[in-house]
């Protein structure tokens, strides 16, 4: 674990007034979140070093969260905790963890050392994946194919599972996975990826079950064409400009920690309603 003592800096907002359409089932129309609405809540993101998963972190922070960091480069979360209390936020600690080589013993010494230092998780943001080929079905690499399910399937559960005693301390607990509209729909050379969605979104459906008679909601999002370096691999020639950013996408995701979505679970959710899955024309 790493961090630093709080800057002193006097706080700032990191997002004014934020507002947005959310049409997804049980969302507000118009959600525009409360300063503290993620006060006195401990949140984990993973995938925190870059695009969705560090403006995640980033927000919740400046809506009062304390941050745990999970990402494999230490210098990059090293950076995202420095943004953290440069804008007057709680210092955040971060860890580092790589999806692709973990174990279920790696998982559980990780949570044995966050749970040294706090006493339970309100939330955890499941947002580290890997994209693997976008390539037909007969020139899928079988190696890349593991890894994408090492990543985002099973090295996912694996954190998971050991991270749910620390979650069912939780009076309000909120468990939310990272989903794509091919995890709904199957579509043409989208491969592991596709298929490793499709399992997420199942993993998350037989978690709410499970736990839906406990301070426990586990949901998915899906965040739609978003400006980051995993989109911009996959969609090479689409211009970056046409994109919501991620910073655009997070109303959402606040909603989704905080009270306001307390009854919800077992649902999968649009950040970007209405959009049409695909290269932005």
């Amino acid at each position: 674990m790493n961090s630093h003592a709080n800057s002193g800096i006097k706080p700032k907002s990191h997002k004014e007034g934020v507002i947005a359409s959310l049409r997804a089932r049980g969302v507000p129309v118009h959600y525009q979140p409360q300063k503290n609405l993620l006060q006195n809540r401990i949140i984990l993101v993973t995938g925190a070093s870059d695009g969705i998963g560090r403006e995640a972190a980033l927000t919740y922070a400046d809506y009062g969260a304390s941050v745990i960091l999970i990402g494999r480069n230490e210098e990059k979360l090293k950076s995202v905790a420095q943004e953290i209390e440069a804008a007057g936020g709680i210092p955040a600690p971060w860890y580092t963890l790589d999806l692709l080589t973990c174990t279920p013993a790696v998982c559980q010494e990780l949570a044995h050392r966050i749970s040294a230092h706090y006493p339970r998780l309100d939330g955890v943001l499941h947002n580290a994946g890997l994209l693997g080929e976008v390539r037909p079905m007969d020139e899928q690499d079988p190696d890349i194919w593991q890894q994408v399910m090492q990543v985002n399937v099973n090295g996912t559960f694996f954190l998971t599972q050991a991270l749910l005693p620390l979650l069912l301390k939780s009076e309000s607990g909120s468990l939310v996975f990272t989903s794509s509209s091919v995890g709904r729909e199957g579509r043409a050379n989208w491969g592991a990826y596709a298929v490793s969605k499709f399992a997420t979104e199942g993993m998350m459906q037989v978690l709410a079950e499970e736990y839906q008679s406990r301070h426990l909601r586990v949901n998915c999002i899906n965040p739609g064409g978003t400006r980051t370096k995993m989109r911009a691999s996959a969609f090479p020639s689409e211009d970056p400009q046409k994109l919501k950013t991620p910073a655009d996408i997070m109303p959402l995701y606040l909603w989704l920690m905080g009270d306001d979505s307390r009854r919800k679970t077992g649902m999968t959710f649009d950040a970007q309603p209405g959009r049409k899955p695909g290269i932005s024309q």
